[in-house]
């Protein structure tokens, strides 16, 4: 018999509401002016709490920025799992999980190139930071899971291919000289380094 889950308290209401309030005045003002042009300051403001009380959520701006992408990388990457099931091919299901993840990125570019940079040397204790990292874990699970329908009895080699899948897509997110490239040119170099990955039928 399952048990129903329990309501929030009050206290936990309240601070979930201030905690949503905080992710969508940071979203807004970070996409609007790009992370680097916001102070923590103007994000309190906007969500009507103290400075004090924002710092109990998040110690810096990079945390901030942590907290708003990991909601939309959870998004893009639900998105993309639930396309590459459609998708027969390997190549195109893997692609199918990547792209949503490199569009989301790319909303506003520097905000996703810092969002990467805090995700690889951010403080791994860090809650935000951690939860960055799980969707890392979760996008490469997802990604050998495709691979593992070509070859279900190597299991460990299709996770080995989807951790190099996964380094492929960030070092193509995050390269300096693909800051200025399209998303879908980025897609598409992704693309071809992954076809020369994955074994030939």
């Amino acid at each position: 018999m399952s048990v129903a889950p329990q309501p929030l308290g009050r206290r936990e209401r309240n601070k979930q509401q201030k905690l949503d309030r905080i992710t969508a005045a940071a979203d807004e003002l970070f996409t609007e002016h790009g992370v680097d042009e916001v102070t923590t300051q103007q994000i309190a403001d906007k969500a009507d709490i103290g400075t004090g009380t924002l710092f109990l959520y998040a110690r810096t701006k990079g945390e901030l920025l942590l907290l708003v992408q990991n909601a939309h990388y959870a998004e893009a990457l639900e998105r993309g799992r639930a396309d590459a099931e459609a998708a027969p091919e390997t190549l195109d299901a893997v692609m199918r999980i990547v792209r949503p993840i490199v569009e989301c990125n790319r909303v506003q570019v520097d905000n996703g190139r810092t969002y990467l940079r805090e995700m690889v040397f951010g403080d791994p204790a860090e809650p935000h930071h951690a939860a960055a990292l799980s969707i890392v874990a979760q996008t490469e699970e997802a990604i050998a899971g495709v691979l593992a329908r070509e070859e279900p009895a190597g299991l460990s080699e299709a996770a080995t291919r989807a951790h190099i899948i996964s380094a492929i897509m960030f070092l193509g997110m995050a390269a300096s000289e693909n800051a200025a490239l399209s998303t879908e040119a980025i897609v598409q170099d992704i693309r071809t380094q992954i076809s020369v990955l994955l074994p030939t039928t």
